[in-house]
């Protein structure tokens, strides 16, 4: 009797995880405004989509890819013994052409001034994509010359113009006047070249990275064009190209830049002394993409960030984890976090997933994220290792503006290691020797950058 109620268990746990069952759409009735999507679950036993017969992986994972009608679409979902019905509805398109926003310009200046942190400034009247320019402290002091769709066209200088966000600006009541440069005086320290520019107010700047560093204060008084540019020759004073983090902030009238000496690096353990923070994504009430087998992004990436902390431990590095159980942690906090620790390196952990336009078979592999340049690099070292060792598909570097990889403090990444909603890709994820291999291939990108 004792051998029996041992063994239920066992058997009912091992009926819930073959079960037919859909994790996406996550409702049977749902309203989705795109001309296709997808279904994505797992199924023990054949399965037909409106009578067309479904492709299930080995692992039980399906993923079904369909067209949708505007107005009111019925999905049958059928196994030998379980039928389940869907009701996709997509809105019909509303006719009339859309008018473009203009630009109001003002006949008079409007004197502003900063009051959120990091507020981007930038190049276009856009919330999203890759055109910030930099990230203003309160008490920056800015001058609207008009404004479009909820942005501030602001003066940089006698000839450029950026855009901030209405939300992070009020109105000044005093009148705004070009700043003045006192002097600047340079730091020797360990890590860090350290300059810190004495300024008469917050004024709009700039970081351009590149093999001299340019940092330009705009709106200031006695310079050529109203902007006052300081030249940073970091590839001669380093021996590399190659940068490793640096920042840009105001305290008090005093702007600090810092850039990050490159380390000495060791040929044999070139991971050993690094400071990393490594950001499993997610966690607590944000699950993340849901994979075909039910498994959560959250959890997934939790276990590679654990074996991939292990790793680099095992190399020396010195490692900082953003969360290490099923907690929910802030972006902002992560990367705080990650600068608070005074990592070299950011590496965000993650498992992909796809809008409803395209094709969850059509996609599969690794693909890693970087917002500025000086990442880009680190960015194409660890696809090559994931490749080579993990064995996922080369699903490309790209260049996007995430919360994870804006940071320029460190040398910041997100890995996306495969897709949770590809049958194939999710069996990979949850197979412990493919997440050793993720963590000993995001491993060897680091130190095969570094060297």
């Amino acid at each position: 009797m004792k051998k029996l109620l041992y063994l239920l268990p066992l058997l009912v746990l091992t009926q819930g995880v073959y079960a037919f069952d859909v994790v996406y759409p996550k409702k049977n009735i749902v309203t989705i405004n795109s001309p296709t999507t997808f279904f994505v679950g797992s199924s023990d036993k054949p399965l037909t989509i409106n009578e067309k017969k479904v492709d299930i992986h080995p692992s039980g994972g399906f993923a079904y890819f369909v067209d949708l009608n505007e107005g009111q679409n019925t999905f049958e979902l059928k196994t030998e013994d379980e039928v389940q019905k869907f009701i996709i509805t997509r809105p019909k398109k509303i006719s009339g052409k859309f008018k473009e926003p203009q630009v109001t310009e003002y006949k008079e200046l409007k004197n502003l001034e900063v009051t959120t942190d990091n507020a981007p400034l930038r190049s276009t009247p856009v919330d999203g994509g890759i055109n910030r320019l930099a990230h203003l402290q309160p008490a920056v002091q800015l001058q609207a010359t008009g404004e479009k769709a909820g942005f501030y066209m602001v003066k940089l200088g006698d000839e450029k113009v950026g855009w901030i966000s209405k939300s992070d600006v009020k109105a000044s009541s005093t009148k705004i006047e070009q700043g003045n440069f006192l002097d600047y005086e340079a730091i020797n320290d360990k890590e860090f070249y350290i300059y810190v520019f004495h300024l008469d107010r917050r004024v709009p700047f700039e970081i351009t990275e590149g093999e001299t560093f340019t940092l330009k204060f705009y709106n200031m008084k006695n310079c050529e064009k109203s902007v006052y540019i300081f030249e940073f020759p970091y590839t001669t004073l380093s021996g590399t190209k190659k940068i490793v983090g640096y920042s840009g902030y105001y305290d008090g009238n005093n702007f600090i830049f810092k850039v990050r000496k490159y380390p000495k690096v060791s040929q044999y353990r070139p991971l050993r002394g690094i400071k990393i923070t490594i950001d499993p994504g997610h966690g607590g009430k944000e699950n993340g993409a849901i994979g075909c087998l039910g498994d959560k992004e959250k959890d997934v990436v939790l276990s590679i960030s654990k074996l991939l902390e292990k790793e680099l431990k095992h190399r020396g590095a010195k490692v900082y984890m953003t969360r290490s159980d099923d907690t929910y942690v802030g972006l902002r906090d992560r990367v705080d976090f990650a600068n608070d620790n005074d990592s070299m390196f950011l590496i965000s952990i993650h498992g992909n997933a796809l809008p409803d336009t395209m094709n969850p078979l059509e996609h599969k592999g690794t693909s890693i994220y970087y917002y500025y340049p000086q990442a880009k690099l680190l960015a194409a070292n660890v696809l090559v290792s994931m490749n080579e060792t993990a064995g996922t598909s080369n699903d490309k570097v790209r260049q996007q503006s995430y919360a994870l990889a804006r940071n320029t403090d460190a040398v910041s990444i997100l890995v996306e290691t495969a897709y949770l909603i590809n049958p194939d890709d999710n069996a990979k994820l949850i197979d412990e020797a493919f997440q050793i291999n993720c963590a000993k291939a995001i491993a060897d990108g680091i130190a095969n950058y570094l060297k």
